[in-house]
């Protein structure tokens, strides 16, 4: 059984079609890069599986369990945590109250500790400016930031929506170490990004999203090398 099963899901805006029945998997321990063009249905992909958008049809199974329904609040206490595009921190609140958000629904205060020390020591640059305001960060602290938040939920899947937005070339390599590491240490990741080849670098597997639907699957280090997925996204 696959962590996260995607079973032909349909997202509607009103009389427009975002998500026109894709299905896709994700197992435990891997990295899967969604890749394709603004306006491919990505972060609605990603929205849906949080909870922040319903289905209009089709299902979402998380474990063996359907969360189509269920309030994203509940699905971050069942192990899916979001790093949002635009990183959306909480920028008049200190870097220490962002990190406490992202524990919102865990109980145990020794185990929310050892997190936050895990996170320390994972991003020191977040410890230096504890008391900082998020909002006076870099983009690459900001970035940093919004992934301590998701894992401060102690997820098994983490969805990262564009973490390279914005940051610059050397930024970037860094961000993309850090999610290899995060999944190296053990949680799953889904990754939706526009870099395509950082992605594709990383990924075990990838699907490519186009116009709301998936018009190509496979691993990743194949679909790097694809004529198709080399001119449409890899500037090659």
């Amino acid at each position: 059984m696959a962590m996260l099963e995607i079973n032909d899901l349909q997202v509607s805006y009103g009389m427009i079609n975002a998500i026109k029945g894709i299905s896709f998997s994700v197992e435990k321990g891997e990295i899967i890069a969604l890749i394709g063009a603004n306006g491919a249905g990505k972060t609605t992909t990603m929205h849906t599986i949080s909870g922040l958008l319903r289905p209009k049809s089709g299902n979402i199974l998380f474990n063996g369990v359907d969360i189509s329904k269920v309030p994203a609040h509940k699905i971050v206490s069942m192990g899916i945590a979001q790093v949002p595009e635009r990183r959306r921190v909480f920028s008049q609140l200190s870097v220490m109250d962002n990190l406490k958000m992202g524990a919102f629904t865990r109980s145990d205060a020794r185990e929310k500790e050892e997190t936050l020390e895990m996170i320390f020591q994972r991003f020191p640059r977040l410890k230096e400016r504890a008391n900082q305001a998020a909002g006076t960060l870099s983009g690459g602290e900001q970035q940093m930031l919004a992934m301590g938040r998701a894992l401060m939920s102690k997820p098994q899947l983490i969805l990262m929506d564009e973490p390279s937005m914005g940051l610059s070339p050397l930024l970037v390599s860094e961000v993309f170490d850090i999610i290899q590491s995060i999944n190296d240490a053990g949680t799953t990741v889904l990754l939706v990004e526009q870099n395509a080849k950082k992605a594709l670098s990383i990924a075990d597997r990838a699907y490519v999203l186009e116009t709301g639907t998936i018009s190509l699957e496979g691993k990743a280090s194949d679909l790097i090398n694809d004529d198709s997925v080399k001119k449409a996204y890899l500037g090659e």
